[in-house]
């Protein structure tokens, strides 16, 4: 028998408590590579699947995007759809004119007359305003005057057959007139008759031009 502690013949003899360390086979060795491979190729497929997500999802908010401009800003020229007639323009409506702006004034075609002549009485109303505007000069608010001191001589209004609206359309510093030829007569409200008539021999008389509540200054002339 050999001694106590000596190496046997094969090699030295393992020390007591010590582990046996082994090394793996290769087929670990090819499990090891195969499970690495085969979670390297998930990871790539995870980001390849995310990237075509994140690229789909911005392709329709684009073309929204796109939709909203061009609804919103028709090309020129574009016609309306044949189910949707096109629209009619609304005309732009003429204001009245401002009674500050708007004078009346009264004249005569002569100054004075002989025993056979009618004078003409005129009435004229002017736009002193900027804008075109609208003036109404039919015989519901028109009268023309003829007095002579506290005598109310004539008036138009008092045997008017019809009261009647004529609204005119007068530009800036433009005019519009109306005339009268007065027969030389009297009259009454209501149109009563009257037998008396304007006296002559050189007397004067004045005539006022009145548009609603607007008169003109007043006009003289004679009579012979």
């Amino acid at each position: 028998m050999g001694r106590q502690g000596e190496s046997s013949p094969h090699g030295r003899a393992p020390a007591s408590g010590s582990t046996a360390v082994r090394k793996p086979s290769a087929a670990v060795y090819r499990r090891r590579r195969l499970f690495l491979g085969g979670a390297l190729l998930l990871i790539i497929a995870l980001v390849s699947s995310f990237a075509v997500a994140g690229a789909f999802s911005g392709k329709p908010e684009q073309a929204s995007s796109t939709a909203n401009t061009a609804s919103a800003e028709p090309t020129a020229g574009a016609s309306p759809s044949p189910s949707e007639p096109a629209p009619t323009p609304t005309p732009s409506a003429t204001p009245g004119c401002n009674q500050n702006l708007v004078t009346v004034s009264g004249s005569t075609d002569k100054a004075a007359y002989g025993p056979g002549e009618n004078p003409m009485l005129t009435l004229k109303v002017t736009n002193g305003g900027t804008m075109p505007c609208e003036v109404n000069i039919g015989t519901s608010q028109m009268e023309f005057l003829v007095t002579s001191g506290a005598d109310r001589i004539f008036s138009s209004r008092d045997c008017q057959a019809k009261s009647e609206d004529l609204v005119k359309v007068i530009a800036p510093g433009a005019s519009e007139t109306a005339n009268f030829p007065w027969s030389r007569t009297r009259s009454v409200e209501g149109c009563q008759p009257i037998e008396a008539k304007p006296g002559g021999g050189g007397a004067y008389y004045i005539f006022t031009a009145k548009l609603g509540s607007k008169a003109s200054p007043k006009a003289v002339f004679q009579l012979n």
